[in-house]
């Protein structure tokens, strides 16, 4: 059965479709593509911008009076005062493109009046293709998609990102890291924000969580989560977090164990619980963590 997208959602799909047959493109001969740094660790090659270019020329083509915020030219293609902004990551996992480890994916979000309305995150690797529309579900491949099942956080696989540029509180990420790592059945680091959101929403992950994101790493990604029935907040669990630069996502009750557990490391923790950080105190007790959450 074909799957009855919304019209932004096939033009959004056809962007990253073609974004995606450059980059694999690309892959066949990665010595030959040209790379650039943009900062310690933070690198971008013609790839990203070509693949940007196409995504950007797809979606004004179809809605020229649309506004653009992408992560190579920021808001400096179409109408920059509409109510309608396409967020575009056209490679989320540069680094391991330019390594040639097959974990990256194109991210496509639409946001109107600022509340991101359609998705697609697309992994040209395994032509994956993961849409939502708020108020429809989640899809991959047009099957519907939820999140895990599980519900305790021991039981459950979550996903992070490391911190890579100088300035990076490293102290503190590693503390934090590992009283995540110490509670699950276990940790990993793949390297796509978007696509770990996409595979929490998936049910491949119960969780994920990282800092210093920006939006067009998240956009896509969060409502693939919220459609297929996860929550998506910062580190208090507040739900607006697109420009907040700390993300946690998972299953409802996993969700809301990993807040537990990161609230006091966030940038909108109290001055006690940053205190707490700063002098290693706060940790929780495992199970006391969980049985709480579990009887809530």
């Amino acid at each position: 059965m074909s799957l009855n997208l919304h019209p932004m959602v096939n033009v959004a799909v056809k962007a990253a479709r073609s974004a995606g047959s450059i980059i694999n493109r690309a892959s066949l001969d990665r010595d030959a593509v040209r790379i650039s740094q943009k900062g310690a660790n933070d690198f971008v090659t013609e790839i990203d911008q070509a693949a940007e270019q196409v995504i950007i020329d797809t979606l004004l083509g179809a809605y020229p009076g649309h506004a653009i915020l992408a992560e190579e030219s920021g808001r400096t293609q179409g109408s920059y005062d509409s109510e309608y902004v396409w967020i575009i990551d056209p490679l989320d996992g540069t680094t391991n493109f330019i390594h040639g480890l097959p974990v990256y994916c194109v991210s496509i979000a639409l946001a109107v009046r600022g509340k991101v309305e359609h998705a697609v995150v697309y992994d040209p690797t395994r032509n994956d293709l993961f849409t939502a529309t708020k108020g429809r579900g989640a899809y991959l491949n047009e099957r519907r998609i939820r999140v895990s099942k599980r519900t305790m956080l021991k039981d459950s696989l979550i996903s992070t990102g490391f911190p890579f540029r100088p300035g990076d509180d490293f102290e503190t990420y590693l503390r934090m890291m590992g009283e995540v790592m110490q509670r699950t059945h276990g940790l990993r680091r793949p390297g796509s924000a978007a696509l770990d959101l996409a595979y929490v929403a998936a049910g491949y992950t119960e969780g994920f969580f990282e800092t210093g994101l920006q939006p067009w790493d998240v956009a896509a990604g969060s409502l693939l989560v919220t459609e297929a029935g996860g929550l998506v907040g910062n580190f208090t669990g507040e739900p607006d977090f697109l420009e907040q630069r700390e993300l946690v996502a998972g299953t409802p009750r996993v969700y809301g164990q990993l807040v537990g557990i990161l609230s006091k490391y966030s940038k909108f923790a109290s001055t006690e619980q940053k205190m707490d950080v700063a002098a290693g105190r706060g940790t929780l007790s495992v199970n006391g963590g969980e049985a709480a959450d579990d009887a809530a």
